[in-house]
């Protein structure tokens, strides 16, 4: 499916809780992280949904159970529940169920979450690479899974049994920083083995496809915190998406971000479901938002004006993006970004 180049951030005289009847949220970075609510997340939700916005938790990481993550939300005042959680093990479960016969043995490398998903499609999850299974998938497991675990998934993928992952985002957030994600792990596997995995996860075709199957959503909005994964998702879906500057995508990832990892809206949190997205004007060969005007020019991002600082990203969004060539990729904006505190 071909998709346009976005040149700049779009915008909207509704608010997007307004605009679209489901939100498409992820977790680690948006909602919260490392197990706290992030700033805003709470009553952000609250008002969308009492405004009739359907909420969805869509997640790569596959550790916990759809009943287990409805349950954190609810504790932390999101009340939800297991069926408005679609994780990647889902999403990898249904994709080994549509290739192996049904009762299946699928070695179990990860969490809860992952053996849940595979009971639910009639698969039985077993631990080692002896117990005579016919596939293997790998999902995050949390910092304490074991060491062996790798050499277990290593053993049977060498053997030729096609191997499986939820997702391969490298890092996740974490209330301690960024750490190591379930791609860092997958890596390991690769590297004993030569082989590459079959993957379900965002930005992919089989958790979009998951998604849809499971909320029915008409007019999504995909809301996320990484390019790579929840927006370049959105592009292959072909849904919109809005970027919330929560997680691990700062300013400068987000200026030299490649068409497919270009969402349609920008804000600083989740504040920016209830709003209507300001639009960034063409004025010239600069761009206007807001108080802000920037233009790309002499391989630097300058920017004029003052008011809300992501309006000014977004002007700077515009202006880097619509720079000619690899131009873009080499704009200075250090100081640009300095200004606006990104």
């Amino acid at each position: 499916m071909s998709r346009s180049v976005r040149t700049r951030p779009e915008g909207s005289g509704q608010a997007l809780s307004e605009a679209y009847d489901t939100a498409l949220l992820d977790l680690d970075g948006v909602v919260y992280a490392g197990g706290n609510a992030i700033e805003h997340a709470v009553p952000s939700l609250a008002v969308a949904r009492d405004g009739g916005m359907r909420l969805a938790y869509v997640t790569n990481n596959a550790l916990r159970t759809p009943d287990a993550v409805a349950a954190h939300l609810t504790e932390l005042g999101i009340p939800a529940e297991a069926g408005d959680v679609i994780t990647s093990a889902q999403a990898v479960a249904r994709l080994i169920a549509d290739q192996v016969p049904q009762g299946s043995r699928v070695l179990v490398v990860g969490g809860e979450g992952l053996r849940v998903a595979l009971r639910e499609r009639g698969l039985e999850p077993v631990e080692s690479a002896d117990d005579e299974p016919v596939a293997v998938v790998q999902g995050y497991g949390g910092p304490e899974l074991a060491w062996g675990r790798f050499a277990e998934a290593s053993y049977a993928v060498a053997r030729g049994l096609p191997w499986f992952a939820s997702n391969t985002d490298l890092t996740i957030p974490s209330g301690r920083g960024i750490a190591p994600g379930n791609g860092a792990a997958v890596e390991v596997v690769r590297i004993a083995t030569g082989a590459e995995p079959q993957v379900a996860g965002k930005p992919l075709p089989p958790m979009h496809r998951e998604t849809i199957l499971r909320t029915g959503a008409e007019r999504p909005l995909v809301v996320g915190d990484r390019l790579d994964t929840d927006i370049e998702g959105a592009f292959n879906g072909g849904v919109d998406s809005l970027l919330v500057l929560t997680g691990v995508t700062d300013g400068a990832q987000l200026l030299a971000a490649p068409p497919q990892h270009r969402p349609t809206y920008v804000d600083a949190d989740l504040r920016g479901l209830l709003t209507g997205q300001p639009e960034v004007v063409g004025d010239g060969g600069a761009f206007r938002c807001g108080g802000w005007t920037a233009a790309a020019g002499a391989g630097r991002l300058e920017l004029d004006g003052d008011g809300a600082p992501v309006d000014g990203l977004r002007a700077l969004c515009a202006a880097a993006w619509t720079a000619a060539g690899d131009e873009r990729c080499g704009l200075d904006a250090g100081k640009a970004l300095a200004r606006l505190g990104l």
